[in-house]
């Protein structure tokens, strides 16, 4: 004889595994069961920052003095991003937002500074995805400062070929971006939002 109807009190909770349900996506402690029936990863996975640890001259790719931030507190989540030669790598796939916020010193004047974000589908070809633009006039007789700040939603469905790295480029070559091995002066950012 087929059970035709269940009391839900009658249901304990061991009795309801993972096996049981029939939505879709990664079953496990750290995923939730959604509206449409998926399975999703709960809250943000990963999120990290990197910094440059010496100040970097003229028009150029931040290609070494690199390192995770570790001062006065810092931390990340989860496995954290790598880099090599300035090319990052991102641990896992997913949407992700990806910041660069450079900040500047020169003894003088510079018409135009500006930041960019490239990006890679393929390991090989790459894009400015985004720029964003500054300048310094001089306002005493010593260095004068400036910042800036840009960002991207980056999509990363392939770990091996979606890539980032960061440039700046200047009208005045003596233009210094700062950096630091105690503080975070010009920094990348890295946080995984959601699934692709």
């Amino acid at each position: 004889m087929a059970i035709t109807r269940i009391i839900t009190p009658a249901v304990t909770d061991a009795n309801v595994t993972l096996a049981k349900l029939s939505a879709t996506g990664t079953k496990s402690s750290s995923t939730f069961l959604r509206g449409d029936n998926t399975f999703a990863g709960a809250g943000i996975t990963e999120a990290d920052q990197w910094r440059l640890t010496a100040n970097l001259a003229g028009n150029n790719f931040i290609t070494s003095n690199l390192e995770r931030s570790d001062t006065y507190g810092a931390g990340y989540i989860g496995t954290g991003m790598s880099q090599s030669s300035g090319v990052f790598t991102f641990p896992s796939t997913g949407i992700w937002k990806v910041e660069f916020n450079p900040n500047y010193r020169l003894n003088g004047d510079t018409r135009v500074i500006e930041a960019k974000i490239y990006t890679t589908p393929d390991n090989s070809t790459y894009n400015v995805a985004a720029f964003a633009n500054t300048f310094i006039q001089q306002t005493e007789s010593n260095e004068t400062a400036a910042s800036t700040y840009l960002q991207i939603n980056f999509d990363v469905t392939n770990t091996s070929n979606d890539k980032v790295k960061f440039y700046s480029e200047y009208t005045n070559q003596s233009t210094l971006m700062k950096g630091s091995t105690s503080g975070n002066w010009t920094t990348m950012t890295f946080t995984r939002l959601g699934d692709t």
